[in-house]
Parts: structure tokens; sequence; C-alpha cells
């Protein structure tokens, strides 16, 4: 039978997968992809894949390839969990599992993703002319929605973390797999939006798993900067 392979992308948010896998104790063949030196985009070849071209993609041991994030946390958890980093459906606790689920992509990651492209415009190799006119419509983007947006979820996720290790409880699940990427991205594009210390220290648990650092290992460098 083949093994199960992960199309990894350097600095990218297939990282999560491998954390998830290394959390699971499934074995897995790693083909790691390098961005493009100019453009730090994902190269062509990953279209061979699967069509959109984007990390991470995870071919199953039965030739079924698997794409974005979320479907592919839940997926691996479905297939090698056994129980293991999901809440029993039907709680509670299954219900708020799923919403981080979803609400890392569906709602936190564009509000940081605007801040990062930004962050790119503001330091674009532009002519000069150009370039305060450019910084300037950075500058207005960043305070009239990045800035506020960004604070808003900074004091929902605090909110939600009171009285919890973890986004769920007291015990990881994969909603907090699926959350590390934005909540890392946050902590290294919210500055100025307000104090985030339970954020700050779920990040740091996360970080603190032998998981999280087997998988940190296979995968390389993570330059959250990347995108």
């Amino acid at each position: 039978m083949a093994e199960l392979t992960v199309h990894h992308l350097d600095s990218s948010r297939s990282q999560r997968v491998l954390w998830l896998l290394e959390e699971l104790e499934v074995p897995y063949a790693l083909v790691i992809h390098e961005r493009d030196p100019v453009t730090k985009r994902a190269p062509p070849e990953l279209r061979k894949v699967h069509p959109l071209g984007k990390s991470p993609v995870v071919t199953l041991e039965d030739g079924t390839v698997l794409a974005e994030s979320g479907a592919i946390i839940e997926a691996l958890v479905d297939r090698y969990g056994d129980g293991r980093l999901r809440p029993q459906p039907g709680t509670d606790e299954h219900q708020r599992y799923r919403f981080f689920m979803h609400y890392a992509e569906g709602s936190l990651m564009p509000p940081l993703l605007v801040r990062f492209i930004m962050a790119r415009l503001r330091s674009a190799p532009l002519p000069f002319f150009v370039r305060p006119v450019a910084k300037g419509i950075a500058r207005k983007i960043d305070e009239t929605f990045t800035d506020p947006e960004i604070a808003r979820h900074v004091s929902f996720i605090e909110g939600e973390l009171e009285g919890r290790q973890w986004l769920v409880g007291d015990e990881v699940t994969a909603a907090d797999v699926q959350m590390s990427f934005p909540l890392e991205a946050l902590l290294g594009r919210a500055g100025g939006v307000g104090s985030h210390p339970r954020i700050s220290g779920l990040v740091e648990r996360m970080r603190a798993r032998p998981a999280y650092q087997r998988a940190l290992e296979r995968g390389g460098p993570y330059d959250l900067n990347m995108g």
C-alpha cells in the first residue's frame, strides 16, 4: 500500500497538517516544495498534485487527494483519530470545536491577510512618486478596517479563552491545530491592537508540545512573514 504523503510548502499553513499527523502518530512521507524566490508563491509543480496549486495537499494511501487545511484536518481526524483530538459528536464541546474549525479561515485569517498585503505594499519597490500614495492607501486601509477588525478578533478570542487551557476546554483538539497558524500570524501582525496574554499563552502551549516540535523539525524553517 502507498504511504500517506503531505505536499508541504515551506513557511505555510501546511505546517498544521504535519503537527496533526505527529499528534496522531501517523507515519507519512513528506514532499517539500520551495517558494518562488521572487514572488514567494508556491511553485507550479503543485498544480500537478491539485489544480489549485496550493499547499497543503495530502495524498492518502488509496490515492485520494485532499486539499484545504480544514477539510484535510477533519478527514485525517476521522480516518486516524479513533476518538482523539475531537470532542464527542452531539456535545456542546463538539459544537464549539466545529465553530473554531471554520472560524480560523472563514473569519480570522481574512483581516490578517489584508494586514500582510498592506505590509507588502508599503515595502514594495515602487517608483518614488507612487510610493507615498501607496503607503497612504495602505495606512488608511489599516486604520479604517484592518486594525479595528483584528482588535475585535483579539478581544473575542481572549474572552473565549477565559478559564480554558485550550480553545475547546482543558484538552488539545484539532481545532487548536487549525487555529494555530492564524493565531501565530495574529501575534506577528497585530501590533498596536491591544493586549492578548491568553492568546500568547495558548500559542506558547502549542509550541511546547513535542508533536509540534517534531513537525517543525520535519517541515523546516517557519517564517510567518511569508503569508
